[in-house]
């Protein structure tokens, strides 16, 4: 979820500001969406095997997941910059504000709710991705393999549990990003009704 957002982010700066092969990247990155997960899994995990480097989650699996969250991601970021309006980023420049400072205290919190549904679409395509996970993690089972195992064998109550576990943790971090939006709305809004307030004093 964290390497989606930051990844997402930052493709769509650079895809807002244009570069050279912009188009033909943009291809190969959707193009993850279209390939069966096996496929692109099986061939990331072969790929590891044939260089000797070991899979875990962090490496290979996290290459697998990536092809599938982070065009999702993309492509949410290319609808929020094409409406994105270029004069807060000038005016920023104006007063003197560097690229980072620009991204930092413009940038970054007018676009917040939109990296929210970011993380929230990084968070439930990568929790329960079975196909790319099983041919590309390496020894070591997630938790959707270890409860795909249990299905298998004769029902326990531990499948029930962690269901109950997995579905509390979904609707914990849902509920987080939800009350995260309301509370960067409810400080713009404060932050408005102030501005109005000054300009009213000013305008008598």
């Amino acid at each position: 979820m964290a390497a989606t957002v930051l990844f997402s982010f930052l493709a769509g700066l650079a895809f807002h500001r244009r570069f050279f092969g912009a188009t033909l990247l943009f291809y190969i990155e959707v193009a993850s969406l279209v390939m069966p997960s096996v496929v692109v899994s099986l061939g990331i995990g072969s790929m590891f095997e044939i260089l000797g480097i070991e899979r875990t989650w962090w490496s290979s699996a996290l290459g697998a997941h990536l092809t599938w969250t982070l065009p999702f991601g993309l492509l949410i970021m290319l609808a929020v910059f094409n409406r994105f309006n270029p004069a807060y980023e000038e005016a920023a420049r104006d007063l003197g504000a560097r690229g980072w400072q620009t991204i930092r205290y413009v940038v970054v919190p007018i676009i917040a709710p939109s990296l929210v549904g970011v993380a929230l679409f990084g968070f439930t395509l990568s929790y329960d991705e079975i196909a790319r996970t099983s041919q590309s993690v390496g020894a070591l089972n997630t938790l959707p393999l270890e409860l795909e195992a249990m299905q298998t064998n004769a029902t326990t109550p531990v499948i029930y549990a962690l269901g109950a576990m997995t579905t509390g943790l979904s609707l914990l971090v849902i509920g987080a990003c939800l009350l995260g939006v309301v509370a960067v709305r409810g400080r713009r809004e404060i932050r408005f009704g102030r501005g109005q307030g000054s300009v009213r004093t000013v305008c008598t």
